[in-house]
């Protein structure tokens, strides 16, 4: 039949078929709005996730970072009792004996601090090279600068035999970061200094040239046994297992108890830098006084 032939649709038909196909429009709008609800609830659900997990993560860390650390613990190898490791020539450590130490064996720092103070283990040795021993902290800006400005005099002294170089690193300023970053980077220090005596120094200057600012968190924990790691040593358990944080803990109880106050606080054979009658004298002069004394 030709389309002229056609038999009219009436028009109650013709608005009948117009109203099926506004109500499989709406049907299939409707689905359709409902498929996006879905997506974008689910996507919601999706972040909310993502976001406890990151929340969950990163509290877990806070706490493991934060945990309160035991008093008595291991001195790491290389290591001795007051918190020092010593730098002899060409990078080598000084040996020790094994030993534990004990933060609650020591006193409270004194009330008022003394006019000189006396540092264990830091008085000068008979037929020994000239001994400086540094109270330093990894995010003390002014121990950065300290060691930016006599690290090289102290590496040629060292290689050449006439000092040798003893670094106590401390907690004093876990209270400018957020995660007892002083505290955790002198046990990532005293890991290497366990494992891998000879890459100590490195680590040591690592620490140093990638200083956080005061007042952030710091270095996490991870970026510190990467930092080892890079350098072809592994110190992840001893990080984790807080190995020698109970070592950094009483060193700087013991450095407080002696009337340290602040880093970097340096002796040589002894002597206060920057105290009393040297107060004046410029580090490397004090420094080449000591070694002109040694004969």
């Amino acid at each position: 039949m030709s389309p002229a032939n056609e038999v009219r649709k009436s028009k109650a038909e013709r608005t009948a078929e117009a109203r099926e196909k506004a109500r499989l429009i709406r049907e299939a709008q409707v689905k359709k709005d409902k498929r996006n609800k879905l997506l974008i609830g689910w996507g919601i659900v999706a972040a909310v996730v993502a976001i406890l997990v990151v929340v969950a993560l990163v509290v877990t860390n806070s706490l493991k970072q934060n945990a309160p650390v035991a008093d008595q613990g291991p001195v790491p190898a290389n290591a001795n009792a007051h918190g020092g490791v010593t730098l002899l020539a060409n990078s080598d450590l000084a040996k020790t004996e094994p030993a534990t130490v004990d933060a609650a064996s020591v006193g409270d720092a004194p009330k008022t601090p003394p006019a000189e103070v006396v540092a264990p283990g830091a008085e000068a040795e008979a037929g020994k090279p000239v001994k400086v021993v540094l109270y330093i902290d990894f995010i003390c800006p002014v121990c950065k600068n300290f060691e930016a400005q006599y690290n090289d005099q102290l590496t040629s002294l060292r290689n050449d035999g006439k000092i040798t170089v003893e670094y106590r690193a401390l907690g004093f300023l876990d209270s400018r970061s957020t995660t007892n970053y002083s505290s955790r980077a002198a046990n990532a220090a005293a890991c290497v200094a366990n494992e891998s005596p000879e890459k100590y120094s490195d680590f040591f200057n690592a620490l140093f040239a990638k200083q956080p600012a005061e007042g952030s968190a710091g270095l996490s924990d991870n970026d510190l046994k990467k930092m080892a790691s890079d350098m072809g040593v592994n110190i992840d358990s001893c990080v984790d297992d807080k190995t020698y944080r109970p070592f950094v803990k009483f060193t700087t109880k013991e450095a407080a108890a002696i009337g340290v106050t602040g880093t970097p606080t340096v002796f040589v054979d002894g002597k206060q830098w920057g105290k009393g009658d040297s107060a004046q004298t410029p580090f490397p002069d004090f420094l080449q006084a000591a070694i002109a004394a040694k004969g």
